[in-house]
């Protein structure tokens, strides 16, 4: 059995190879039970979450990601997820191999992004926000640039230190960023929106959104979080990752329908739609489109089966 770290997956994962092999799982498609979600009390702190993520394909691979997500953490300067993922045969169901999945999850939501941005961003947008500075923002902003000609990245985040050491971060890796103090005035002012928080409380709001925006919530993994509000939603040509998981587990989504703002019908697609041309994606230059997803197991089988082949191959 292989144990690979977390600079193994950096270095066989570039931003073109691993959005093509989600591209190809979506195409392909495998069998995915919904995920089991564990809520975990932790004394003084908001409640963890332990996820329990399967899939496989028929004598291919089969893969479980086991992944801790303790939102207090951030306020220790720590990862809020730590995971770790089992690949193994479907064949004899020998295991092949341990991933260290703290990166595999973090470059697989934000390839999934960038999969959906392909479809539903302006083809010309060159003007990203970045909302939030945990581990994911940097990984969103190279993925977005990866799809998209992004020529100025603004950084927003509640702790202006942060949002300035994320734009160095990301100048340092040849992205033009800056740190932007005035939320609403970046949100009217981008191409993408890009949004990875922990937020209970909308920070986008559709009044401040611009024809022609592509809107990427990629946080809220509960009913309880919301980063857009119901203007945005209502404005929004809406897709997801996967419908049973949106609609199962995602504020931005759940809220609204609970309320009456939009219906289950409202969705447009999903990345099976995207990539099998079935959606139609962005229709209209002016047409503002919203991608929400909470991470499905179809991803990181993808991630952990490019990762394995290239380890084996080398």
């Amino acid at each position: 059995m292989l144990i690979i770290d977390e600079a193994t997956v950096r270095r066989h994962l570039p931003w073109p190879t691993l959005i093509d092999a989600i591209r190809g799982g979506f195409r392909d498609g495998a069998e995915m039970p919904l995920r089991r979600h564990y809520s975990i009390a932790v004394p003084g702190e908001p409640a963890a979450a332990l996820l329990l993520m399967a899939c496989w394909t028929i004598g291919g691979y089969i893969g479980v990601k086991i992944a801790n997500v303790f939102p207090g953490n951030v306020a220790r300067g720590h990862p809020a997820v730590s995971a770790g993922y089992v690949l193994m045969s479907g064949r004899n169901g020998e295991v092949l191999a341990f991933i260290e999945a703290g990166e595999l999850t973090a470059r697989r939501t934000a390839a999934a992004s960038a999969l959906a941005s392909a479809s539903l961003a302006p083809r010309q947008a060159t003007r990203l926000l970045v909302i939030g500075t945990g581990r994911l923002a940097p990984y969103l902003a190279q993925a977005h640039a990866t799809v998209r000609p992004i020529r100025d990245v603004a950084v927003w985040g509640r702790n202006p230190d942060k949002a300035q050491a994320l734009a160095a971060r990301l100048a340092g890796d040849g992205l033009p960023a800056r740190p932007v103090p005035d939320l609403a005035a970046a949100v009217t002012a981008a191409d993408i929106i890009t949004c990875a928080t922990l937020s209970a409380e909308p920070l986008i709001h559709g009044q401040w959104l611009s024809p022609g925006t592509h809107i990427d919530l990629v946080g809220g993994y509960t009913p309880d979080m919301r980063e857009a509000d119901d203007a945005a939603i209502r404005r929004a040509t809406i897709f997801v990752d996967t419908r049973d998981g949106v609609l199962r587990e995602a504020g931005d989504i759940t809220q609204p329908l609970a309320a009456g703002i939009i219906a289950e019908t409202d969705i447009a697609g999903d990345l099976f739609d995207l990539v099998r041309a079935t959606g139609a994606g962005r229709t209209a230059d002016d047409q503002i489109t919203l991608f929400k997803s909470v991470g499905v197991a179809i991803e990181d089988l993808a991630a952990a089966v490019a990762v394995y082949q290239a380890e084996t191959a080398d």
